[in-house]
């Protein structure tokens, strides 16, 4: 058995394991990078990257099949080679991957060590058969997986997570969403468009994040219109039928459905990968769910040198807060008993549908109602959006009453993904409405709808 010492284990080697590596190192810290299963992170390998490539793909279907409307006419009909989307999916997501991979291959050969962790004690690791890692400080970075509810379990390979999406050789002809997440409604509308017979169902009439009801409705509209949406169905039965499901469920309006589909995609949430990592063996305290109970400003676990970051802890399962999270739990373990909060950024989240969803700061649900204005605005007569027949969309920014400041927006739009940038930049800066109208606004953009419902808000605080 092979006994390692360290200054910091890192279980892990995720963005925010990768993150929290570094992070030990230049702390002046020794630290080990464990992996137990394939290195390339989440994002990159079925993730961020080949979602947004199967997102590409779709987008330029949608493009070509809509530009009749400027008067450009194709000879004939679009025709979608599902092999050949599925096959530059999968090209480029292994040239993502495979950058990543080298990054690891590069670091020195005696900071990896492959096979799954578990504790023995506090300090103590288990690595597969062959080695055990004693280390002063520990940092989880495990990551987190898809939920697979066991009335779909049953189904086989006919229900999957989005991670089997990208293997696929060809495109389905029916498939089934379960869940209106961000997830189901990016990989619903992108199959959709490249023809696919999408129906997306949701179950607690969840459109992405969104909690502003305007705005949630406003989407939901926008989405039926897209694709079978039906944010608050009841599934009722599952069956596999040979190489098809046959799916039962209640309606939004109360309608008894049935349809059959070639795949059930179960989009239904995400849970920590924490269950394997023997943290009974620990004296830390868990929750009802087996997580660590730590502080989320420190990530550090009760009071014992062991951190919790990225996915792994469930709060922001993001790419650059797990990067962030990793950072400030790989400095904090290289620096135990000396430990620092993590510097938060200026909450932002994204939905890369299209039109795109953007949240940014405040959630509307979490601000007290008599302490904010309202500025709105619709993006169907805004000036580019109508010139480029992109005019689908509903802002709302969130401005305080006593100190004027923006807090939060919610919104559903054409270039969603930009405009939030600049919200998010504003919103860390502490600006107030009135600086922000101040700032520049180039004519014809489609961030004048920002200046309108900030102006809207301004007039509303007069």
């Amino acid at each position: 058995m092979n006994i390692i010492h360290t200054d910091v284990a890192i279980i892990g080697a995720g963005t925010a394991g990768l993150s929290a590596y570094r992070a030990a190192k230049t702390a002046g810290a020794s630290a080990i990078l464990i992996e137990g299963g394939a290195h390339g992170t989440t994002c990159a390998r079925v993730g961020c990257m080949p979602s947004k490539l199967l997102i590409a793909a779709a987008e330029a279907a949608h493009h070509a099949t809509h530009a009749s409307a400027f008067g450009v006419h194709i000879d004939g009909n679009v025709r979608i080679d599902g092999r050949e989307v599925m096959a530059r999916v999968k090209r480029e997501r292994d040239r993502f991957v495979s950058f990543v991979v080298a990054g690891v291959d590069a670091m020195p050969a005696k900071d990896k060590l492959t096979g799954h962790a578990r504790f023995i004690d506090d300090n103590l690791l288990q690595v597969g058969e062959h080695a055990k890692v004693h280390a002063k400080s520990v940092v989880i970075a495990t990551g987190s997986s898809a939920v697979m509810p066991a009335m779909y379990r049953a189904l086989g390979d006919r229900a999957i997570i989005n991670d089997d999406v990208f293997a696929w050789d060809d495109l389905p002809k029916r498939v089934a969403v379960i869940g209106a997440g961000v997830i189901g409604l990016e990989l619903g509308q992108a199959l959709a468009r490249l023809g696919v017979r999408v129906s997306v169902l949701g179950a607690r009439g969840r459109v992405g994040p969104l909690s502003d009801p305007d705005i949630r409705g406003y989407a939901q509209r926008v989405f039926s219109d897209a694709f079978h949406f039906e944010p608050r169905a009841q599934v009722q039965d599952a069956v596999r039928d040979g190489d098809t499901v046959r799916l039962r469920y209640v309606s939004s309006a109360g309608e008894t459905i049935e349809g059959t589909f070639d795949y059930v995609l179960v989009a239904a949430g995400r849970k920590p990968n924490v269950g394997s990592l023997g943290l009974q063996n620990t004296s830390l305290a868990l929750d009802a769910d087996g997580l660590p109970i730590y502080d989320a400003l420190t990530l550090q676990a009760g009071l014992r040198p062991v951190f919790i970051a990225g996915d792994a802890n469930g709060v922001l399962p993001l790419l650059h807060e797990a990067a962030d999270e990793g950072r400030a739990a790989g400095t904090n373990a290289a620096h135990y008993p000396h430990v620092a909060p993590v510097e938060r950024r200026a909450p932002i989240a994204i939905a890369f549908t299209d039109p795109g969803i953007a949240m940014v700061g405040a959630r509307h649900a979490d601000l007290a109602p008599e302490s904010f204005v309202t500025g709105e605005v619709s993006f169907e007569d805004q000036g580019r959006s109508r010139v480029m027949l992109r005019n689908r969309g509903l802002m709302h920014v969130y401005v305080d009453k006593a100190s004027r400041r923006f807090v939060g927006a919610e919104w559903i739009g054409p270039d969603a993904e930009h405009i939030a940038h600049l919200l998010a930049w504003a919103l860390q800066m502490k600006l107030t409405v009135d600086e922000m109208l101040r700032m520049p606004f180039y004519h014809p953009v489609v961030e004048e709808g920002l200046r309108t419902a900030l102006r809207d808000a301004a007039v509303k605080l007069a």
